[in-house]
């Protein structure tokens, strides 16, 4: 317990030292050099040079010059990792900070969420801080809202609510609601439809996309009681669950460059089928739940601790799947059960996975890894990870 301890409080140190802000996997171009020259309007030369970046073990971006900044999905995920260390400390354990000072923690990242918001739509939704070209014909301009970015900072608000009181956060996320009914597409499938990754066409059958905005209007429905976000989110919900082959997996999305079938992904899903029986009292799903829990700790983790990526392969090992781990046995109330899984996957991530320096490295591959120190990827993904797992054991 006291090296998970000393572990995340220099993760937390680290964090705050450099006020949240970082690079991450695919901001390659946010890079100055790339903005002056002629070939940023080719989609071709836009792709190669995010996937240069992301796959590079070498970090080019201070040569390069792409800024550190904020990123809405990171401080969200720093904002519920400190709704968590407040739980900690309103139980009587300080460790991490007194209930005063942490509250002020909640507050400064809740206001950051608020001021980064994208007006644009129907309802407030949040995007990345960079343009991200995926395929050739699929452009994303910088802030462009995901329902994936939404979903973590309309859950991070709702906590920092229920904490400090602040009708701001509570309208914010409320809103959020207007954005997934107005602004998403939807593909009819079965009985259902999966809403849209983005309010743009290419990534319309992201299952893992749908469910979480399935989740956005469920936990709305907790404080609206508007029937409608409620029969909407049952209606994916089922959609999805329709997708899950028998053994209990879902592949990523449904076109055929998205067959594959991931840890991380999997456990998105499970919290979101979660989150709508818990608000809902609708148990339709729970053997779902309970087989779709039963496939990803079966799969995804070895006896030893070792996470996979894929259900066919270990590498990559990104830190979001041991990361998720913590969030999903939190989620699925079933921590307890599966301490002992969760004490040998967090002690081979921190023996494999976290510098001296404190941040997290973002993946390890057979040959070179990539050690980078990426915000919202690593750390914010890990602070978020690491502070359910605390407040798991404490």
């Amino acid at each position: 317990m006291s090296r998970v301890v000393d572990s995340f409080l220099k993760l937390k140190a680290y964090c705050e030292a450099e006020q949240y802000k970082g690079w991450d996997p695919y901001d390659g171009l946010n890079s100055k050099v790339f903005d002056i020259l002629p070939v940023k309007k080719w989609n071709v030369a836009r792709l190669i040079w995010i996937q240069g970046f992301k796959r590079s073990p070498i970090n080019f971006r201070k040569l390069l010059l792409v800024p550190k900044q904020y990123n809405s999905k990171g401080l969200a995920l720093f904002l519920s990792g400190y709704c968590n260390l407040h739980a900690i400390a309103k139980s009587g354990n300080s460790t991490f900070g007194d209930v005063s000072a942490l509250e002020q923690n909640i507050k400064t990242l809740a206001n950051l969420l608020l001021e980064r918001q994208n007006t644009k739509y129907s309802g407030a939704c949040w995007g990345y801080n960079f343009d991200w070209q995926a395929r050739l014909s699929f452009l994303f301009p910088r802030e462009t809202p995901t329902v994936v970015a939404t979903s973590f900072c309309v859950d991070a608000l709702l906590r920092a609510y229920k904490i400090t009181g602040e009708e701001r956060y509570l309208t914010a996320a409320i809103s959020s609601a207007k954005f997934v009914m107005n602004d998403l597409n939807r593909s009819e499938l079965n009985n259902g439809f999966l809403f849209s990754y983005s309010p743009l066409n290419g990534n319309n059958t992201v299952i893992n996309a749908s469910l979480l905005g399935a989740k956005i209007l469920c936990q709305v429905y907790q404080f609206t009681r508007e029937e409608e976000l409620k029969n909407t989110a049952s209606k994916t919900i089922r959609a999805c669950c329709d997708l899950q082959t028998k053994e209990g997996s879902w592949v990523y999305g449904l076109l055929p460059v998205q067959s594959w079938i991931d840890s991380f992904h999997t456990g998105y899903n499970l919290d979101a089928i979660q989150a709508y029986q818990n608000i809902t009292n609708d148990f339709s799903y729970s053997k779902n739940i309970e087989k779709g829990l039963r496939y990803y700790l079966k799969t995804f983790f070895m006896e030893d601790g070792t996470p996979k990526y894929y259900h066919d392969q270990t590498y990559p090992i990104d830190i979001h799947c041991p990361g998720q781990l913590f969030v999903t046995l939190s989620k699925t109330k079933s921590f307890r059960e599966h301490e002992n899984l969760a004490k040998k996957v967090m002690r081979w991530t921190l023996e494999n996975m976290q510098d001296p320096k404190g941040y997290f490295y973002y993946q390890l591959k057979k040959g070179l890894s990539s050690k980078i120190s990426y915000m919202r990827w690593s750390n914010a993904f890990m602070f978020n990870a690491m502070s359910y797992y605390l407040k798991g054991i404490n």
